[in-house]
């Protein structure tokens, strides 16, 4: 997984500098531990540099970026839907 570089300048693109492929190993890592899931990876994003998917197994669960305030930290990015509630 190559995550590349992005620069300030509109859109999702702007949140900070690219994930790196140190960072995304260590949190995948850190996502598996916490969420006691070997399925779970990261996969870098066709059109987003600075940020990666996140799935369990082949379902999407989320996006985590770089924080633009907090050097060497990071946010994970989950949307629940109404209809996952109702499972």
């Amino acid at each position: 997984m190559r995550l590349g570089s992005a620069r300030a300048g509109g859109g999702d693109s702007d949140r900070s500098q690219a994930l790196d492929d140190k960072d995304a190993k260590r949190i995948e890592a850190h996502l598996r531990r916490t969420f006691a899931n070997k399925g779970l990876a990261l996969k870098a994003r066709p059109k987003q540099k600075d940020s990666a998917e996140v799935y369990i197994g082949e379902e999407f669960i989320g996006v985590v970026y770089q924080d633009e305030d907090e050097d060497g930290s990071f946010m994970f990015e989950m949307a629940i839907l109404s209809e996952d509630l109702d499972a």
